[in-house]
């Protein structure tokens, strides 16, 4: 009960104290969950991109063997409100209505038109083919400008137009700054749609009040708080009647970051029919209906001097809101607006992005939620601009990136940068890399023709993650906080209970969050356990996305930590019968200055307050802490990605001959979990740039709509990675913490497109349109050759 521990966990590479359950399938994932009475629902789901639903007969369904219920969506519209959008980024933005089941037109391929409720899931999956539906097509919206032409079809008739919103930013006089510029280059870029593939497909299960007239919601999701809230609104059903359970959660790359209509179906089902209902969706019914990802039209402008030094950038976007607005798709590509002019000193910035509506599947966070997208542009528009000027592209961006000392930085979109040191994690990733032994390799290789060229991409990144402060969101109208809570109980036998308001899906709460309690607490790491994903036991959270769980989940269960001690020094010093000034606190000991053989662990602490016998005057019997953060800035980590690829000139293919990453993450509680973050970061960003894109046809419906046509690249299909760190500690937290999810995402993808151009600049090739696939590769090669005829 008593025992103590010396080593400091922060730092230490622990093994993730809760794999060892995740690995042997003891788990609860939502659909494992049975409870007693269960049904089970299937979805119908449109066949076409955009028609108007003239007729829903579900009376054949209704006489199949096994089925219970089955519902239209006008059987349902007047038990489920809209389903939410918290992020209105304008006065005037158009908000349509969302149903959860679609009423009188579908308007993608994949909005819900019927559900069936039936004794297992096969059964309701078999009489969704009994439905009948009579639609009326109507024209598709694909294009993003063609869409916000006069006389376009309109996805939303009742609005009006296609422009869902327009959102401007500008700081300084681009107009000037462009006027007196050498050099002015524009580039287009595409950012493809990408659809999540997390391990676990999303699942839901409803379970109607008991005896505590409770409804529970458990769901595979990130956001069970934020969940509990908008489904009492929209449901009805008041909140504190609403629990909601996030059990294991096997993955979510922001498409859990949502507030499904399943979820809210399911409830309605379960409060119509007063039986649980389950819903999981098929890997297929997922490409269609979980929300996608990127989606952009970037046109990019800079102005610069003939010695390479910016003046100012522009950014136009075009953005993909798909058929509906969900949770945050309106700010989803404004997340990034902060982001464009990156690492850079400039000294003039123009924004303006436009919200545009499409039949097809919704848009909303994905892996970064338009970080990766600004990311993207400004270092292929650096490497463009090092080609026009003649310069190296590394030495092009040494000309104009921040100096390490001059943090805190305010950069020209208005962000304050606390911490960062771009030449050191520059210098490490170079000497790591072998970037001039790289650059005379490939110009022996181009001297001498070889059809196989050598290509060096470079991407210098920084991120601003941590969703936060409050009152920054609510300047930019998002309807919640970015705050996060933590508590900390201190048992009577001396164990640990931390409960935070962070949701993990694969992030390694459990032992990071242990790690930060036990440094403070003095307690063995074993000794803790870690509670959330539950509004029952944990009733204040905001949830995980945006990087955010550390730099203000993991520093709220700091500072809840630090708050115990401080309460259990009252105690000790009562106990002790000395001054708390004369008390030192160390490895979970209290001692008394001078005399270090009085001493009281915070573990026997715990138990004389427990059992309260002799507590200091006034003093209640608690040593348990609870702390919110609310932090005072947004988290900025950094660092440098360069890639070297083969492109073989013939065939199109490229193959990523190395990659080096050196990221700076600030304080490292577990170095382990962040090799495994940045390692999957990549993964993620090289299918960007090379693999994964969500095609339709011309009548909008999604072509590559299972894994046969989707290409998820596997652990052969990816490179080694050499990655490396340098620590800027962050000065806006306690911990000194930046986050890490992200960052490699953000970075890696421009990296590796940069490294595709490079190697076929030579031929005359400026751009290759993600994913970078052979044929396009080779097609672009053509084009050139092609047009060098012309001219000639």
């Amino acid at each position: 009960m008593t025992q103590q521990r010396t080593e400091r966990e922060i730092g230490r590479s622990r093994v993730r104290k809760e794999d060892a359950r995740l690995v042997t399938g003891r788990t609860t994932w939502t659909d494992n969950i049975t409870v007693t009475g269960l049904l089970h629902m299937a979805i119908l789901r449109s066949p076409m991109a955009h028609a108007t639903v003239d007729r829903v007969d579900v009376s054949r369904a209704l006489r199949q063997p096994g089925v219970v219920a089955a519902f239209s969506g006008r059987d349902l519209a007047d038990e489920l409100g809209s389903m939410p959008c918290v992020w209105p980024v304008t006065e005037d933005i158009v908000m349509p209505h969302h149903p959860a089941v679609a009423v009188d037109e579908v308007r993608y391929a994949g909005d819900p038109v019927a559900v069936v409720i039936a004794r297992d899931r096969y059964t309701a999956a078999d009489a969704l083919e009994a439905v009948d539906v009579d639609y009326t097509p109507l024209p598709p919206v694909l294009d993003l400008e063609a869409a916000l032409a006069d006389g376009a079809p309109l996805v939303h008739s009742d609005k009006g137009t296609n422009r869902c919103y327009t959102w401007p930013l500008a700081t300084g006089d681009y107009d000037a700054e462009k006027a007196r510029a050498d050099v002015v280059l524009r580039r287009r870029y595409t950012q493809q749609r990408l659809i999540p593939n997390a391990i676990e497909p999303r699942a839901v299960v409803a379970t109607p009040p008991t005896a505590s007239n409770e409804y529970t919601l458990y769901s595979s999701t990130q956001i069970p708080h934020i969940v509990r809230v908008t489904l009492s609104i929209a449901t009805g059903i008041p909140e504190n009647q609403l629990r909601v359970v996030a059990p294991d959660v096997g993955g979510g790359f922001g498409s859990k970051l949502q507030v499904y209509g399943e979820e809210a179906l399911a409830l309605a089902v379960a409060r119509r029919l007063g039986r649980p209902v389950k819903w999981t969706e098929s890997r297929s019914e997922g490409y269609q209906a979980t929300h996608h990802g990127r989606g952009q039209l970037q046109d990019v402008e800079i102005a610069a001097t003939k010695d390479g030094r910016l003046l100012g950038l522009r950014v136009d976007l075009l953005a993909d809101m798909g058929a509906y607005l969900m949770l945050i798709s309106p700010a989803t590509p404004l997340l990034g607006a902060f982001m464009y002019p990156g690492i850079y000193k400039m000294n003039a910035y123009t924004f303006n992005c436009t919200g545009v509506f499409t039949t097809r599947t919704p848009t909303d966070a994905y892996r970064g939620a338009g970080r990766p997208e600004a990311t993207f542009a400004i270092e292929r528009t650096m490497d463009e601009l090092a080609a026009e000027l003649g310069l190296d592209p590394m030495e092009l961006r040494r000309r104009n990136w921040i100096g390490h000392e001059e943090f805190p930085y305010t950069s020209v979109s208005g962000l304050t940068y606390d911490s960062g040191n771009y030449e050191a994690a520059t210098d490490r990733a170079l000497a790591l890399f072998g970037y001039d032994d790289l650059r005379a390799e490939q110009r022996e290789r181009s001297e001498r023709g070889d059809p196989v060229r050598l290509g060096i991409g470079i991407s210098t990144y920084t991120e601003m993650c941590g969703l936060a402060p409050s009152r920054i969101l609510g300047e930019l109208r998002y309807v919640a906080g970015g705050w996060e809570s933590a508590c900390v109980r201190m048992l009577p036998t001396g164990t640990v209970e931390v409960t935070t308001g962070t949701t993990p899906h694969g992030q390694g709460h459990a032992t990071c969050w242990s790690q930060i309690a036990a440094d403070v607490l003095g307690v063995p790491f074993e000794d803790i356990e870690v509670v959330h994903g539950d509004t029952r036991a944990v009733p204040q959270g905001m949830d995980t996305y945006g990087s955010r769980s550390l730099v203000i989940g993991g520093v709220a269960v700091h500072h809840a930590a630090k708050k115990v001690v401080e309460k259990a020094r009252k105690v000790a010093a009562h106990l002790l019968e000395a001054s708390e000034a004369d008390l030192d606190f160390s490895a979970g000991k209290f001692t008394v200055r001078g005399s270090p053989e009085a001493s009281k662990t915070i573990q026997e602490v715990a138990f004389e307050t427990f059992h309260s016998h002799d507590l200091p005057e006034g003093m209640e019997p608690s040593i348990n802490a609870e702390h919110v953060v609310d932090p005072d800035n947004f988290s900025f980590p950094h660092g440098t990605h360069l890639c070297a690829i083969d492109v073989d000139t013939e065939t199109g293919r490229a193959r990523i001959r190395s990659y080096v990453c050196v990221d700076d993450v600030g304080k490292v509680i577990n170095p382990m979990i962040v090799q495994g973050q940045i390692h999957g970061g990549l993964a993620q960003g090289i299918a960007q740039a090379l693999y994964e894109e969500a095609v339709y046809d011309t009548e909008g419906n999604l072509l590559t709509g299972t894994m046969a046509d989707y290409l998820v690249p596997s652990a052969v299909d990816l490179p080694d990675f050499v990655t490396d760190r340098t620590e800027t500690p962050a000065t806006s937290n306690a911990l000194g913490v930046k986050g890490v999810g992200e960052t490699a995402t953000i970075a890696s993808t421009p990296a590796v497109v940069n490294a595709v151009v490079d190697a076929l600049r030579p031929l005359g090739v400026t751009d290759v349109q993600m994913p970078c696939t052979p044929h396009r590769i080779w097609e672009a090669v053509r084009q050139a050759a092609r047009a060098e005829e012309v001219s000639a």
